[in-house]
């Protein structure tokens, strides 16, 4: 009798082995580590889709465009500015085609009378989280408009106030006003979504109306330099202009992310979009929903990335946490005792793998918490209680003055760092523009091949601590250098101050 044979992923068995060989696959799987067995993708996307689009709206946004006098060309002509061009991808032959006849245009124009001012109007998408009205998106869809609209998928629009918004992850939360309660969406946990998992994105592109993209999480954590709390989502839904404040959803139908920008040559999507995530999104929303702005935790201190040389010059077995450069005065950070040369390793129970980890973990603690920090301060772990200030937006100004005069105070040169140095004078401070009350040696001249040249010190910086201790003279220096190769270490590192700013620098030392 024949026996029949079955194929399996290419390889040809008999029957009689097949009872074996499902045994063995079985065991595989009992045995399979919990999570590592792929779920199986979706049936579909229909029944997601028609429960969740009624949620998610089309925003409107018109701004008064006032022309600019000073274009038009020649030099003291005052043009009409012309229409605005038309709306094409970056690199698009219709853009520059229609810059060049607008252009030839405004230049034949010139002399004509002024243009009046023109509304502008921009498209974006959002989602209802409460059925009384409340929406959000970026804020970059409504920056500046004069008029907000709200279109629902029915077509109903609705004038839209702004509740508040936040700058600096890109949020804006509106309300409409409607005489029944509205369709509305849930955040999700975002930290639970894993890279690989199915995701949902439901916008408005290029103003066609509601349309919905799947695809899955590509990546997480990605920073993309928006802004000092970038933690965005990766998907590979397509995600075009017009998607901007729209929601990116989970299988459940919960919002995990909104979406926010793209990476495209072209303008178009190329399977590279990104996403708030929920987590970060979702307390900004409430704190204004309840205050009108977002209200983050304060620290009060200057930080820098931990490289290789600084953790080896601290006695860390590894790079990793946040150096604190410099404190405030009066600051939650001075008040608690944290001082320049920490480096935070835990902040209120989470740890800080690297320096962008802390504004984060920082702005989500609650305001007023007295919160445990552990810092790596003289070889060994410190930990203190600081209670959380609220973040202000303060402006910073800076002026580095500096004269033609030479020094008169004698110059060290130390060799081994590519570093010219001087002890403080009149004359040093007058020619660097250096105040007072500043304290240190300062740097007069920098060998170009140097290390220190590499780590971007530069003349006019002044040296204010040597491996965590004060120094205010060049023999000082020398001494701390001497101390630091007799220990075998292979950096040393160096507190430096520019013009108020300070800021950690390791530089390797040559023990040859």
């Amino acid at each position: 009798m024949n026996r029949a044979r079955v194929r399996l992923l290419g390889c040809s068995r008999t029957a009689s082995n097949l009872r074996s060989f499902l045994a063995i696959g079985l065991v595989a799987v009992l045995l399979a580590p919990v999570g590592a067995i792929a779920k199986a993708g979706p049936d579909g996307f229909a029944d997601l889709a028609a429960k969740l689009l009624p949620a998610v709206v089309n925003i409107s946004s018109t701004q008064t465009i006032k022309p600019d006098r000073g274009s038009g060309g020649g030099s003291g002509n005052r043009g009409n500015p012309g229409p605005d061009v038309p709306q094409f991808p970056p690199g698009s032959p219709f853009e520059e085609f229609f810059k060049d006849f607008l252009n030839r245009n405004q230049r034949q124009g010139q002399g004509q009378p002024q243009a009046a001012p023109h509304q502008q109007t921009s498209l974006g998408s959002g989602f209802i989280i409460d059925p009384s009205g409340l929406v959000v998106t970026n804020n970059h869809v409504i920056d500046d408009a004069d008029d907000i609209t709200v279109t629902l998928q029915d077509d109903t629009n609705f004038k839209a106030e702004v509740v508040g918004r936040d700058t600096k992850i890109d949020l804006a939360l509106l309300r409409i006003k409607s005489s029944k309660p509205l369709p509305s969406v849930k955040f999700g946990d975002s930290d639970q979504t894993r890279v690989g998992d199915w995701v949902m994105a439901i916008g408005n592109p290029f103003g066609l109306g509601g349309s919905v993209t799947a695809g899955i999480l590509s990546a997480r954590a990605r920073e993309i330099n928006a802004g000092p709390y970038d933690d965005f989502l990766q998907t590979d839904a397509s995600i075009n202009r017009g998607n901007s404040g729209g929601p990116m959803f989970n299988m459940n139908g919960e919002v995990i992310g909104i979406n926010t920008a793209i990476y495209s040559p072209s303008g178009g999507s190329i399977g590279i979009g990104f996403a708030i995530p929920a987590n970060l999104a979702r307390p900004i929303i409430e704190q204004i929903k309840q205050y009108g702005h977002a209200r983050r935790g304060w620290l009060g201190v200057n930080i820098q990335s931990v490289s290789d040389e600084i953790a080896e010059s601290l006695g860390l077995d590894k790079p990793h946490g946040a150096l604190i450069a410099s404190v405030h005065d009066g600051g939650p950070a001075q008040q608690a005792g944290i001082q320049p040369g920490d480096v935070v390793l835990t902040f209120d129970g989470k740890e800080v793998a690297d320096m962008r980890h802390l504004p984060r973990i920082v702005a989500e603690t609650p305001i007023d918490k007295v919160a445990k920090v552990t810092v790596w301060r003289k070889r060994k772990e410190v930990t203190l209680e600081v209670k959380v200030g609220e973040l202000k937006e303060d402006e910073q100004v800076a002026s580095t003055p500096s004269q033609d005069k030479q020094p008169t105070s004698p110059v060290e040169t130390v060799k081994t760092l590519g570093l010219s140095l001087a002890n403080l004078t009149p004359e040093l401070r007058d020619r660097y523009g250096l105040a007072d009350d500043v304290a240190g040696v300062v740097v007069t001249d920098i060998d170009a091949a140097g290390p220190a040249a590499d780590k971007g010190v530069r003349a006019g910086d002044v040296v204010v601590e040597v491996a965590q201790d004060g120094v205010k003279t060049t023999a000082q220096i020398l001494q701390k250098i001497d101390e630091a190769k007799q220990s075998g270490r292979k950096s040393v590192l160096l507190l430096v101050d520019r013009q108020g700013d300070l800021r950690f620098v390791a530089l390797k030392l040559d023990n040859s």
